[in-house]
């Protein structure tokens, strides 16, 4: 089973399953092709996180996040009067793209068959082409003059919904990595653009050294199960606190009950409140899921009152996808950051790049401040269930900037505490806690003046605003909501996956 957030990528998985690939073929099959089609979310210009589970052994995670560039100067830019990282428009940004070192890695220790055949089906469609879906549409508006942009401009227009779409600088490079690997890549066509646009940011040897390093996932216990998740520089320990401070004050039994919706909330802010402060490469996180740092959080949270902690809020350009077959499940992230992340493109290839670099701080002596061959904050929170004796529970996961903890919390919470079937799980009405004139990705700067996004149908309103709550409710299925995916495990190895119907475009499928 393969599901993403278009029909497109899943179904460029599940054409890998059907030759007898495993799940991490898939997985990157699926990758590459909504790199092909879902530019304005993902790309081969951003980065990659990924969970993987064998059997029934601990997961593996891998961290693909990319390294500012040798030549980071933060002094030069606090001189220039920056006091944060410039969100568009800025090569400074910009970190060493991540997604093809993450694929790489992921077919090394994984991979069942060659590059060739995983990478096929994304070239056909670069080549051949593919219909531009009302989101991709609406979005190549923003970057209609960017140099870079021509595969979204022939003819002198942008593409209306429909309009086929090609990319055949991005078809060359995916044929190069299928032939030679990373440096078909990163030493190919886009890693000289990328070193001509950095303008001495990024050395020959920052493209040379791979950003992909397996690394010890995290895990808390809560509903009975282990949830687990990549560790930092990820902001994926706040769904794993969330749920252990939900599960140590008990939900109401009834989903509908305002009080479900108030506690996961509370416990959002209690996991989230100081992440400015816990979040940055090589920060021990593992610390706060348990112990005196867990009760601490718990005995904070009111149950009958909404509390005036910070909270964050969402945005951005991200797909999450996941894939299993009968031995192996994957759950993975590629992310630009924001919605063609930086504006700025290889133009040689057609690949935009991603911004991920704004999750750094600017600060003087901050634990995240920018600097040379460091990785950034980043929201991007794959997670996994395992049931008793490490069995194959669930791979789940959303986009949504810093507001991707709060929805991987309320489908872990129907799915586990509320045990309801996955596409209820995924479907049910979602809340989002936001703050004024946030871009997604700065809450922690706006610590004051938290909302509740709410979408209508929920039935919370009411009981949310008499606990204390500002409640804003919205239409259901905005992307503020997260585009959310899926798969659950029976205790016989059956299959059940939901993809997110708020997109219009999702497809879970499988064989």
């Amino acid at each position: 089973m393969v599901c993403t957030v278009d029909h497109l990528g899943s179904g460029a998985g599940l054409r890998i399953l059907h030759q007898g690939g495993n799940a991490a073929d898939a997985a990157i099959a699926a990758s590459a092709a909504l790199a092909v089609t879902t530019q304005h979310m993902c790309g081969m210009g951003g980065d990659l996180w990924a969970l993987v589970q064998v059997g029934d052994d601990d997961p593996s995670a891998l961290n693909a996040s990319g390294r500012s560039g040798s030549g980071t100067d933060p002094v030069s830019m606090r001189a220039e009067g920056m006091t944060a990282m410039p969100f568009r428009g800025d090569v400074r940004s910009i970190p060493v793209p991540g997604c093809v070192d993450g694929w790489m890695a992921l077919h090394e220790r994984y991979g069942s068959l060659d590059l060739e055949t995983i990478l096929t089906p994304a070239i056909a469609l670069a080549e051949e082409g593919f219909p531009a879906t009302d989101s991709l549409a609406a979005a190549t508006h923003l970057i209609a003059d960017v140099d870079g942009a021509s595969d979204y401009t022939s003819g002198g227009t942008t593409p209306s919904p429909g309009q086929t779409v090609r990319r055949h600088g991005l078809a060359r490079s995916l044929r190069e990595i299928s032939r030679v690997g990373r440096s078909g890549w990163y030493e190919g066509e886009f890693g000289e653009g990328l070193i001509r646009l950095g303008a001495g940011l990024y050395s020959p040897a920052d493209l040379q050294q791979p950003n992909a390093d397996w690394v010890p996932p995290l895990s808390s216990e809560a509903w009975g199960h282990t949830i687990w998740t990549v560790p930092a520089n990820s902001q994926g320990y706040l769904s794993l606190l969330g749920a252990a401070i939900a599960d140590a004050v008990g939900l109401p039994d009834d989903v509908d009950d305002p009080r479900w919706a108030h506690l996961l909330i509370e416990a959002s802010k209690q996991a989230a409140s100081d992440r400015k402060e816990q979040l940055f490469e090589g920060a021990d996180l593992q610390k706060l899921l348990s112990g005196p740092a867990l009760d601490q959080r718990v005995s904070g949270l009111s149950l009958d009152q909404a509390s005036q902690l910070s909270a964050p809020t969402v945005g951005g350009g991200t797909i999450y996808l996941c894939a299993a077959d009968e031995n192996m499940s994957v759950s993975l992230m590629n992310s630009n950051a924001a919605g063609f992340g930086s504006h700025l493109a290889v133009p040689e290839v057609g690949v935009f790049l991603h911004n991920r670099g704004i999750g750094f701080s600017l600060d003087p002596g901050h634990s995240a401040e920018l600097a040379p061959g460091r990785r950034p904050p980043s929201t991007l929170a794959p997670a996994l269930v395992t049931g008793t004796s490490g069995r194959r529970r669930a791979v789940l996961g959303t986009m949504g900037g810093d507001g991707q903890p709060q929805v991987v919390l309320q489908m872990l919470a129907q799915l586990l505490a509320a045990e309801r079937a996955p596409g209820t799980a995924v479907s049910a009405p979602r809340f989002t806690l936001t703050v004024p004139d946030a871009l997604g990705f700065d809450t922690w700067d706006k610590a004051d003046s938290v909302s509740v996004a709410l979408e209508h149908g929920s039935g919370w309103a009411d009981g949310l605003r008499s606990l204390g709550h500002d409640v804003d409710e919205r239409p259901w299925g905005q992307s503020l909501f997260g585009h959310a995916h899926l798969i659950d495990i029976d205790a016989e190895g059956t299959l059940y996956g939901a993809a997110e119907p708020r997109t219009g475009t999702s497809a879970a499928i499988g064989l």
